[in-house]
């Protein structure tokens, strides 16, 4: 009697097929710097839902990665000149994700939508260097924790492929940071809305908030690390 071979389970792909995945229009899943968890990205808001298995119209983050994606993010933001210069940082060097709030007023480019909700817009700021060539090529880029609904964002390449369907491309970057120090475990981004005024305030905890005792403490050290950036004082 014959039986039917089993299916070997999908492995991780390389960057060229990743490439290849993203611009024909799939979600790809891809890796953070240490401390932060896997993400995945696509041009299109439904494909990056339909990977999480939630609702097609779910607001996704815009991937801030490309500086005239950001200027057009920032024109329609109600933001000094001071604190779209801290909102940058904010993004590059703490690789937050960041809540900018928006002009009511201001004529919003179409495919910012996805990432605007009730007057605000959501911004994702990580990016590791090896994903230059991926990310270069796709100005405008949907991206969202790497889970599916109901389950933590994916910590390594091997929680995502068990994860995501087979439709869903893994990639996997060597990362000297894998072996996070003291324990520590990969934990998605810390969420912060810089507001009008200038204030800063805790969204939602995550990787680089964890160390703190707690979110006024992490925001204190925000306020400190980038006072000359803003005139606000936090």
């Amino acid at each position: 009697m014959n039986s039917t071979p089993a299916t070997a389970p999908p492995g991780p792909v390389d960057l060229d097929t990743a490439r290849r995945a993203l611009r024909g229009g799939a979600a790809v899943v891809l890796p953070n710097p240490a401390p932060l968890t896997h993400v995945v990205a696509a041009i299109g808001l439904r494909t990056v839902n339909r990977a999480k298995a939630r609702p097609a119209d779910q607001p996704v983050a815009l991937w801030a990665h490309h500086a005239g994606t950001l200027r057009a993010v920032t024109d329609c933001s109600a933001l000094d000149p001071a604190d779209t210069a801290l909102a940058g940082r904010l993004l590059t060097e703490e690789h937050l994700t960041l809540l900018l709030p928006l002009r009511p007023e201001a004529r919003r480019p179409d495919w910012l939508e996805p990432a605007c909700k009730d007057g605000w817009v959501l911004l994702f700021g990580a990016r590791r260097p090896l994903l230059g060539p991926l990310l270069d090529e796709h100005p405008v880029l949907y991206v969202s924790s790497a889970n599916r609904t109901g389950s933590p964002p994916a910590a390594g390449t091997a929680e995502a492929l068990s994860m995501f369907p087979a439709e869903v491309p893994v990639l996997h970057l060597p990362d000297p940071g894998d072996d996070l120090p003291d324990g520590r475990v990969r934990r998605a981004t810390t969420t912060v809305a810089l507001h009008p005024d200038g204030r800063l305030t805790l969204h939602r905890h995550g990787a680089q908030d964890h160390p703190f005792p707690d979110p006024d403490d992490y925001l204190r050290h925000l306020r400190a690390r980038y006072a000359p950036s803003t005139p606000h004082g936090g």
